[in-house]
């Protein structure tokens, strides 16, 4: 009796459908992926403790305090420099604050740090408006071009003082 028995040949490997797969697969995640942009500010916290015995009378340390209902513009040493300012219906008045950076940096040119000191729970988003103020300013050269102006961009961050 004569045996007969298949001949195996090589099969072919079907990746038809994983190619499908991946043609479709690989838009679909990169169309649903989540690309975000993000920017770094340089902040330089204060120290824990101020040299006292080494500031001059003329020597200014800006401090702008953020409240809950209000902002305030003072000097370390010397106190407020400007009436508190009090919050907008729609949150603190930027346009006010940028105003008196714009007067303090007239009076000190020279002058490029500041101590932003916010309350507890104030919103991060509050902060990073407020610093914006305190950093840069538009000013009209001649009423044909508006300019940015530098005023406080080394800004520290602390915690607000409590009221008394």
């Amino acid at each position: 009796m004569a045996v007969r028995r298949l001949r195996k040949g090589s099969e072919a490997l079907e990746v038809s459908a994983f190619i499908n797969l991946i043609v479709v697969l690989i838009p679909f995640l990169l169309s649903t992926a989540v690309f975000s942009n993000m920017s770094v500010v340089d902040l330089t916290l204060p120290a824990k403790s101020g040299n006292w015995d080494n500031l001059k009378a003329n020597d200014l340390k800006l401090e702008v305090v953020v409240r809950h209902d209000s902002i305030e513009v003072g000097d370390k040493i010397g106190g407020l420099l400007f009436p508190a300012i009090p919050n907008t219906p729609t949150g603190p008045d930027l346009v006010t604050l940028n105003a008196d950076m714009f007067v303090v940096k007239n009076k000190f040119p020279d002058v490029t740090a500041a101590s932003l000191l916010p309350e507890p729970n104030i919103p991060y988003d509050t902060v990073i408006h407020v610093m914006d103020a305190m950093r840069t300013g538009k000013s009209a050269n001649g009423g044909t071009t508006v300019l940015d102006v530098d005023l406080f961009p080394a800004i520290s961050i602390g915690d607000a003082p409590v009221r008394h």
